[in-house]
């Protein structure tokens, strides 16, 4: 099977809810997976506009989008980034040695840090996807959010070191194609910044350059610093967190327009 493809289905399989075929995953399947991870978030993004127009169609409550927008990702992906939210905030909340936080996001159970990281997660992203369908003026950077987060997501996994030789985040990083696959990650990132910027020529897209760069500058200072470098959880905590800061811009901007 061609490269592309396994790695399309690969990313779909793991990433998204719809069925793929099954395949061994190894360095020809997997090489360029990564690259394929932002189109989950177009298909979360295809949806959440779809949901954005039924509601308003048929003039839903304001509560009832919000929910079903905030549910929409989760059932899409199958939970796997939040689960990276919550493994995370977990880890951080212990505040402990590296290897001791490591050590908290592999246990299957969820602590008092990991349930409060993704309650408040859960509000305040149903509390602004509440306020972006009574201004709407930046649905689409909120929509393109979902895209945006996963190219940032992917490129963290093949640019960072691997905290352990273990888990997902390694498993993708050692079977890709790196250079190629930061290459296509960024050709994806300024294709998707410069579509944002046609369609809104607004300064709320150089603010969300901005924050998502500062962002990610973070975030790569908290997984080497706190953790030994980048796992899954930590991949899946920047994705989170990411959608839901281009989730503020777009309501701030719509706010303020």
């Amino acid at each position: 099977m061609n490269s592309l493809i396994s790695g399309f289905c690969v990313a779909f399989s793991m990433y998204s809810f719809i069925p793929m075929p099954q395949l061994t995953w190894d360095k020809k399947t997997m090489r360029y997976a990564l690259c394929f991870l932002p189109f989950v978030g177009v298909l979360i993004g295809a949806c959440q506009y779809l949901w954005f127009l039924f509601c308003t169609h048929f003039e839903a409550n304001t509560l009832f989008y919000a929910i079903g927008a905030t549910l929409l990702p989760v059932l899409i992906s199958g939970g796997i980034h939040l689960d990276g939210l919550t493994d995370t905030s977990d880890a951080l909340g212990s505040h402990s040695e590296p290897e001791r936080r490591l050590e908290i996001m592999k246990d299957p159970h969820v602590g008092a840090f990991g349930v409060l990281g993704m309650v408040v997660f859960l509000m305040c992203e149903t509390a602004l996807f509440a306020q972006l369908y009574e201004t709407p003026n930046y649905l689409f950077l909120a929509l393109c959010g979902f895209t945006l987060a996963r190219i940032v997501g992917g490129r963290a996994i093949v640019s960072l070191p691997c905290a352990k030789n273990t888990g997902l985040a390694y498993i993708f990083a050692e079977n890709s194609e790196k250079e190629r696959t930061k290459h296509a990650m960024l050709f994806e990132l300024i294709a998707a910044f410069l579509a944002l910027t046609v369609i809104f020529r607004s300064i709320w897209v150089v603010i969300s350059i901005v924050a998502v760069i500062l962002w990610c500058i973070g975030h790569a200072r908290l997984c080497q610093k706190r953790f030994g470098g980048i796992t899954g959880d930590l991949a899946g905590f920047l994705i989170s967190t990411t959608e839901l800061l281009l989730l503020l811009i777009a309501v701030i901007g719509g706010l303020c327009a």
